[in-house]
């Protein structure tokens, strides 16, 4: 759908793959994402900046970038499903037309997300508020980072540079996880290798 002023704003799919470690969130697709179908096709927007410096992505074809992301294990979508907005900025947004999408249901597909990062203060609002009161995942919840400097253009109190800083946080989050998964995978292995040896002693 189109983006026109004053009228309900659909949000897009979600970019995941299987194996995802952490969730990167927005709050809602600016006009220019909705004019071309792509996550932060702003020119002013620096997301793909920013994942250029952390992630090595430099490609500037929108299917590579989404491909990168998901082979960096990083997923994106937004708190928001859908709202009335009557312009592109998160301040636009109509208060009390706000649907979330629906993150139980996402977390239970993929339970290998463990970290939620948010673009912006905004999103991270909108999340609390609207989502995690109803989010049930018996017990197994992903960590909530406080949000990073929003990429938006109209963030003009942090430079490029400093939302580079700030967004460093999601490099060391997949560290961690990919840690956690050599961890496992050796343990799982040892397991085996002790296992086999125990069959073979019979």
């Amino acid at each position: 759908m189109g983006y026109r002023d004053g009228r309900v704003v659909q949000g897009f799919d979600p970019v995941v793959g299987d194996d995802a470690g952490v969730i990167i969130l927005g709050t809602l697709p600016g006009g220019e994402s909705l004019r071309l179908r792509q996550y932060y096709a702003d020119g002013r927007n620096a997301f793909w900046f920013v994942v250029e410096a952390l992630f090595a992505i430099r490609s500037k074809i929108y299917d590579q970038r989404t491909q990168g992301l998901i082979q960096n294990r990083i997923a994106i979508w937004d708190v928001l499903e859908r709202a009335e907005r009557n312009g592109s900025q998160d301040h636009k947004i109509v208060r009390g037309t706000e649907v979330p999408n629906d993150f139980t249901e996402f977390f239970r597909h993929h339970p290998s997300i463990r970290t939620v990062f948010f673009n912006g203060a905004p999103a991270e609002k909108y999340f609390r508020d609207l989502v995690l009161p109803h989010l049930s995942l018996g017990g197994g919840n992903p960590l909530l980072h406080p949000a990073l400097p929003s990429t938006s253009g109209g963030n003009t109190h942090s430079t490029r540079e400093e939302k580079i800083n700030g967004w460093r946080a999601v490099q060391r989050a997949l560290t961690a996880f990919g840690t956690g998964i050599r961890r496992r995978n050796a343990a799982r292995l040892a397991r085996s290798r002790l296992s086999g040896r125990l069959g073979a002693s019979y």
